[in-house]
């Protein structure tokens, strides 16, 4: 698998080996061992999968203090994904990456414990995977605004289908209970 450090240290993108012929293709989407070699290494505890329409957007997510962190993928369609440094006291706080993750490129996205997550369905349907480090917390759980001007996040859909609960989370400066940096 390849590996590719993002512009947030702990964040990364990675490209499982894709084997493939006129059949189909084979590829190892987790094995303890690669992963932990790359700081990957508490063992997941829970899978998750959603399937959304166009312009679906979920997120920000994140828990605290049950923290997860997430490896995700989009099975089938396409997504952009984000994750933001949210631990207060981090050089990267309020920072973001952005991922494009589709089932032609095959990335996944390592979504540390501290971070905020959140997609778009950029595709007619997506299919999105997550194994989690940890497991949900609804009590745990903390919602930040997608369209955060502090955050900045260039989402690439105009009017985004949101939740509810997403439709009416706070700014990240106004959010109590963030995770604090080298501490999860």
């Amino acid at each position: 698998m390849d590996v590719i450090q993002t512009e947030l240290p702990e964040v990364l993108i990675i490209e499982p080996r894709r084997f493939g012929d006129q059949r189909g293709f084979f590829l190892e989407t987790y094995q303890f061992f690669r992963y932990a070699e790359h700081g990957i290494a508490r063992p997941f505890v829970q899978d998750n999968m959603s399937r959304s329409a166009f312009g679906v957007l979920r997120g920000l997510h994140l828990q605290n203090p049950v923290t997860q962190g997430k490896l995700v993928t989009a099975l089938r369609g396409k997504v952009l994904d984000v994750a933001v440094d949210v631990r207060v006291g981090s050089p990267n706080f309020g920072r973001h990456v952005a991922v494009e993750l589709s089932e032609e490129n095959r990335r996944q996205f390592w979504v540390p414990r501290g971070f905020a997550h959140g997609f778009v369905v950029l595709s007619e349907t997506a299919d999105f995977f997550y194994k989690c480090d940890d497991l949900y917390s609804p009590k745990d759980e903390i919602s930040i605004r997608w369209d955060d001007p502090a955050i900045g996040i260039n989402w690439g859909v105009e009017k985004p289908s949101l939740s509810a609960k997403d439709a009416a989370a706070p700014l990240l400066a106004e959010v109590q209970n963030l995770p604090v940096y080298g501490q999860v």
